[in-house]
Parts: structure tokens; C-alpha cells; sequence
């Protein structure tokens, strides 16, 4: 049974720093084929999908809003899935989860992102770790 734990998160100041992780159990990343994601949900609002990566490699991907503020990294002895996030805002603040589809072995661009936007619930999800920003 794969699960997830997201940690790391906390409260900040406008301009500052976190960094999240989602540690895997019953899983794997450096053996097996896997699209990592990481969401947000803001209060009130749907949940929305910031980036993913394979754990296979190949490009990770960036939604518009976060891209050159936020980097995944996989850490293969952690067993985990690491965001770190610089230049923190006010609209930044949400519920974060991350998620792990068991994927195949494509490297194409876009191939996670399309996989989340799919399939998304059929994937093993953490329970979330907040993060507020203030300004």
C-alpha cells in the first residue's frame, strides 16, 4: 500500500521561503515509474495542480503561476518528493497535497500533467500540510 505524508509546511511573510516534502512509503521512487505531483488548494477554491515530475526522468512541469518561484526535486534516499518555494505571496496560501500515479515509461513532455488531468483520483494522495503567507 502506497502512502504519502506531506510535511514542511508553516507560515511566512510575503518574500519568504518553504520547503515541502512528500515522503513515499510502500513505494519505491528510484525503482519504479511514477508521476509525482504537487497541488494546491486555496481557501474556497478548487484544487489546482503546481508541478510534477517522473520519477524515470525528463523535464518537470510548471503551472504559469509558480514557474522560476517553485522547484520538485526527487530525493532517492529521503524515498521523496521535495517543493521548494522561494518568493512566497498572499495567494500562495492553501492546503498543499502531493500525489503519485504509477505511470509508464514515456519521458514526453507534458506526459504527467496529462496523466494528473486524467486520472488524477485514481492516484494515492498525502493528507496535506498548510501554508499561509501574510503580507
Amino acid at each position: 500500500q502506497v502512502q504519502l505524508v506531506e510535511s514542511g509546511g508553516g507560515s511566512v511573510p510575503a518574500g519568504g521561503s518553504l520547503r515541502l516534502s512528500c515522503g513515499v512509503s510502500g513505494a519505491t521512487l528510484a525503482s519504479g515509474s511514477y508521476c509525482m505531483g504537487w497541488f494546491r488548494q486555496p481557501p474556497t477554491k478548487e484544487r489546482e495542480l503546481l508541478a510534477t515530475l517522473k520519477t524515470t526522468g525528463g523535464a518537470a512541469y510548471y503551472n504559469d503561476g509558480v514557474e522560476g518561484r517553485f522547484t520538485i526535486s526527487q530525493d532517492d534516499v529521503k524515498n521523496s518528493v521535495d517543493l521548494q518555494m522561494n518568493n512566497l505571496q498572499p495567494e500562495d496560501t492553501g492546503m498543499y497535497y502531493c500525489a503519485a500515479l504509477a505511470a509508464g515509461l514515456s519521458s514526453v513532455p507534458g506526459y504527467c500533467r496529462a496523466q494528473f488531468d486524467r486520472r488524477s483520483d485514481t492516484g494515492h494522495w498525502g493528507q496535506g500540510t498548510q501554508v499561509t503567507v501574510s503580507s
